[in-house]
Formats: C-alpha cells, structure tokens, sequence
C-alpha cells in the first residue's frame, strides 16, 4: 500500500467515527419518527395499530396546530430579517473600534453562552406588567404600563426581540469575521473613483458578504423555526397563551408526546411536517440568497 493510500485510509477511517455518530443520533431518530407517524401509537397502551396517512390528515382540522404553525412562521420573519440587520450594524459599528475592541465584542457575544432558560426567566421579569423593568423605564418617560406576554397581540413580538437579543452576539462575531475578510484595497480603489459610503456599503461589503449572510440567514431560519425554550418559559404556564398567541410547533409536538396526551403517532407526524419545512424554508433561502460575485 502506498502512502497516498495510507493517508486515504486514514482519513476515512478517521471521518467513519463522526459519521456513525451522526447517523446514531440523527439520521436513525428521523427515520423512526417516520415510521412512528404512520401509527396510533399511545406510549400508554401497547396496542399500537396501523392507521395510514390519519395522523397527518387530522392536522389541517386542529385548531392548535394551524395556530402553532402561523405562530412558528412569524417567528422566522419576525425574526431573522431583525436579526440580520441589527448584528451587521453592530458589526460594522464594532470594525471601527480601535479601542477595546474586545470588550465591547464580548459584551456582545455573553447573552449567546447564557442559559436560554435563564434568560428566559430574567426576561420574563423585565417584562412584568408591574413590577418590571421594561414597565419602569416607560413611566420615566409618560408611557402607560404594557401587558407584554400578557397580551395576545405583544406576547409573540416579546419573545421574537428575545430571541434576537439572545443571537445577537453569534451573529456579529460571524459578521465581523466576514467585514475582515474583505480586502482593503477594494474600499480604497472605490473611494479613489469617488464612492461615497452607501456606494461602498452596497457595491462591496454587501454582495462580499453574501456567504456570510446566507449562512446566518439559514441557521437563525433553522432556529426561529425549532424556537421551543423561549415559549414554554416565558409563556403563561408554558403552553404557549395567552390564547396560544405564542405557542409554537415545537412545543405543541412536545405537549402532544409528553404534556400528558402521550400521542406519540400524532406528535411524529407534526414533526414530519416541522421537518419538510425546515427544508423548504432552507432550499428556497439557499436559491433565492446566493449570489456569486467576482471583483
């Protein structure tokens, strides 16, 4: 055997390892949960008949889960498009920095390695119609107090500035990542033909940053549609009220499986749906996002 042939060896042998792990814990779940869709399949009850596409018919008459996908979708605009903007100003902001440039980054980056449970409590005390911070501040300046997550219309919209909040950091450090390795001389070449800010902003550092936006653009659409922690610690009692106004696909699929109901056949099947469209939502970002530019 030759060294090429070793070192090719080697390296699959190397790569065989991860790879069966990620089989073991994602590929094989995902084919089970399939599989289990197509089954009324009570974890009470070891009768667990066959039952076709019932499960997934039953879906587009359930009031909570239209309501937890319309829910689920308004996470993702909400939030990802926000989230973008604001952590590409920020980073922009922060490639100025000459002085503690460090610093500021990792105020920035601590809210992304906190607890998201924690979070999610100290957030929703901030937002106690009372008591809260949030409520505090906007009497200093004659605004009334808001319900926040007591609301139906301001509960979800409460939650989506958290979960920016929360990302936000992530988001910049790829972003100042990106801004660095953009090269300078594209700037100066620019500014020599007379390009004003906005000109360099949208003829270089955007369409340069392209791979970086659709990156951020894919994982935050992939997390806004799992959101799952947020709601069930900041919404009343953690089902997702008021009225389901917050609730979302994850944590009705959880409610379904584990809140008591134990319908597991059903929740399998929510999760086929919250799987296909995670796909989509990824493949028409992937499309529509893309470009290639050469300078």
């Amino acid at each position: 055997m030759t060294l090429s042939q070793r070192r090719a060896v080697t390296a699959y042998v190397l790569l065989a390892v991860p790879l069966a792990f990620f089989i073991l814990i994602r590929i094989v779940p995902t084919l089970s949960a399939l599989q289990v869709a197509f089954y009324q399949w009570d974890m009470l009850s070891d009768n667990r008949p066959f039952v076709g596409l019932d499960n997934f018919e039953h879906l587009p008459s359930d009031g909570a889960f239209l309501a937890a996908m319309g829910n689920t979708l308004k996470y993702l605009v909400l939030g990802v498009p926000s989230g973008l903007v604001l952590s590409l100003a920020i980073a922009m902001a922060l490639s100025q920095i000459k002085h503690l440039a460090g610093l500021f980054r990792t105020v920035y980056f601590i809210p992304f390695v906190t607890s998201l449970v924690a979070v999610s409590w100290v957030w929703r005390w901030l937002y106690q119609p009372q008591r809260g911070s949030l409520n505090v501040l906007l009497a200093l300046v004659g605004i009334p107090p808001q319900p926040f997550l007591q609301s139906t219309s301001q509960a979800l919209p409460s939650i989506v500035a958290v979960n920016v909040w929360h990302d936000l950091g992530f988001q910049i450090v790829i972003f100042l990542a990106g801004l660095s390795a953009i090269p300078e001389q594209y700037y100066e070449a620019a500014r020599l033909d007379g390009a004003g800010r906005w000109d360099l902003f949208r003829h270089i550092t955007l369409p340069l940053l392209n791979p970086t936006i659709v990156f951020l653009a894919v994982t935050s659409a992939i997390s806004s549609l799992q959101v799952f922690t947020q709601v069930q610690n900041m919404s009343a009692q953690g089902t997702g009220g008021p009225l389901n106004s917050t609730i979302s696909l994850v944590l009705y699929v959880y409610q379904k499986a584990f809140g008591g109901a134990y319908q597991m056949g059903y929740a399998s099947a929510m999760t086929v749906v919250l799987f296909a469209l995670i796909l989509v939502v990824t493949l028409v970002q992937l499309r529509v996002l893309s470009r290639r530019y050469d300078y």
